[in-house]
């Protein structure tokens, strides 16, 4: 059974970073792609970042240049590493590949 848990969300300051993490079990991680989304309220769940399984890496334009997905099979974690983060980027932060997701992390930008 594939299992995605986030983890590393927490409330920051404008400008600050957060690593966001997603362990992986049930499955082999080296042959999936994995992504992160987010959903902000009242919002709709959008696509922030996507790794594949060959280690193509796409991004939305808004986080280009402040946000990077990492993967480490050995691990069986992909990573969010989050930089100068703006209020814009409050939302809860999912991982999912195929049709199976996390819980989810918040990740609150605040002054």
């Amino acid at each position: 059974q594939l299992q995605l848990v986030e983890s590393g969300g927490g409330l920051v300051q404008p400008g600050e970073s957060l690593r966001l993490s997603c362990k992986i079990s049930g499955f082999d991680l080296k042959y999936y792609y994995i992504g992160w989304f987010r959903q902000a309220p009242g919002k709709e769940r959008e696509g922030v970042a996507k790794i594949t399984s060959s280690g193509a890496i796409n991004y939305l334009d808004s986080v280009k240049g402040r946000f990077t997905i990492s993967r480490d099979n050995s691990k069986k974690k992909v990573y969010l590493q989050m930089n100068s983060l703006k209020p814009e980027d409050t939302a809860v932060y999912y991982c999912n590949t195929d049709d199976s997701w996390g819980q989810g992390t918040q990740v609150t930008v605040s002054s």
